[in-house]
This record gives C-alpha cells, sequence and structure tokens, in this order.
C-alpha cells in the first residue's frame, strides 16, 4: 500500500491490515490518535510528561496485543479510549499503594471526581441499572459479562456453555435493546 493509502483509510480498515499482518497500519493508527491519548495522560496526571509517555506505551502495546479482540460495533476511538483509561485508572491504583497510609489520606487522588461528576455518575449507573433490570434475564446476563465485567465473547460462550454464534447474536440484540430504551427516552 502507498502511504496515501493508509492516511484515507478508516480506522477498520487499518486494524483489518494489522490482523493481516501488516505492522505500518498499526503506525498509522498510532501516529492517529497518539497526541490525544498523550494529551489526556499530560492532563490528568497534572503535567507530568514522563508518566504520560509511559502510559501511552504502556497503551498501545496492549492495544497491539489484543487487537484481535477489538469488536467493530464500537468504534476504535472509543475501544482504545477505554484501554487508555484502565491503564491510567491501574497506574493510580499502583501508585496509590506505593504511598505510605499518612501521604494517602493527605492528598486527594488525582482521579477522584467532583461533587458534580459523582452526582452524575450516580445518575448514569442508576439509569443504565434501570435499563439492565427491564431486560430479560438472559439478555441482562450477557449485556453484564460483555459490557460491564469485559468478558470477551469466548469467555461468555465457554462460561454460559452456549455456542459462538448465540453470544454474539444475543449480546448484539441486548446491546440493541439497550440503545433503543436509551434513544426512546431521549425522545421524550
Amino acid at each position: 500500500m502507498e502511504i496515501y493509502d493508509y492516511i484515507v483509510a478508516d480506522d477498520r480498515e487499518l486494524v483489518k491490515l494489522v490482523l493481516d499482518g501488516n505492522d505500518e497500519a498499526f503506525e498509522h493508527l498510532f501516529n492517529r490518535y497518539r497526541d490525544s491519548i498523550r494529551r489526556l495522560f499530560v492532563q490528568r496526571l497534572g503535567g507530568a510528561a514522563d508518566d504520560a509517555d509511559d502510559l501511552l506505551q504502556e497503551t498501545f502495546i496492549k492495544v497491539y496485543l489484543n487487537i484481535h479482540r477489538y469488536d467493530t460495533s464500537y468504534t476504535f476511538g472509543q475501544w482504545l479510549y477505554t484501554i487508555a483509561r484502565n491503564t491510567f485508572i491501574d497506574f493510580t491504583r499502583k501508585r496509590q499503594s506505593d504511598l505510605s497510609i499518612d501521604d494517602r489520606l493527605s492528598s486527594p487522588a488525582a482521579t477522584t471526581p467532583t461533587p458534580e461528576e459523582s452526582i452524575i455518575n450516580s445518575q448514569q449507573r442508576t439509569q443504565i441499572e434501570r435499563y439492565l433490570d427491564s431486560l430479560s434475564d438472559r439478555y441482562h446476563q450477557l449485556f453484564k459479562l460483555r459490557f460491564l465485567d469485559e468478558y470477551s465473547y469466548e469467555e461468555i460462550a465457554e462460561k454460559l456453555q452456549l455456542p459462538m454464534g448465540t453470544v454474539k447474536t444475543q449480546i448484539h440484540r441486548a446491546r440493541e435493546k439497550m440503545c433503543r430504551m436509551i434513544t426512546d427516552e431521549e425522545k421524550e
């Protein structure tokens, strides 16, 4: 492929090329998202550029090692951001566990939400729980395993002893029902 082809290719096309063994396609994905993910880390770390660079590198290593788990029903950016967020959470937990008890109690964590964010998070959690409760037991279980507990399709199929196709179909239907409930409520 020519450089132009990589530049105009959308993320899903580049992911497919990466899965086919094309490392240059991964380099283009990296270049697309590197600056925004690094800015996110720098912002959350209060300007600690060295830690941000380490987290950026760790994030993209995880992306490369797990790209076969990417679900194309999400944008690549959403999936990447989730990995970056989880990498940051792991980093802050490790940093907190390295502090003495006195230091932990005297300085609030950088990721502590503001009171407004806490209220919004609580409202969103309550809303999601309400939607989940209105799903059938099967869809509720599948949605929870896939999106809240972050199990892979393979892990869910093994855990529930169901064929992979059934798991994928039912998760797709559960996700569609959740989306419909959310959009229907937004229209009201």
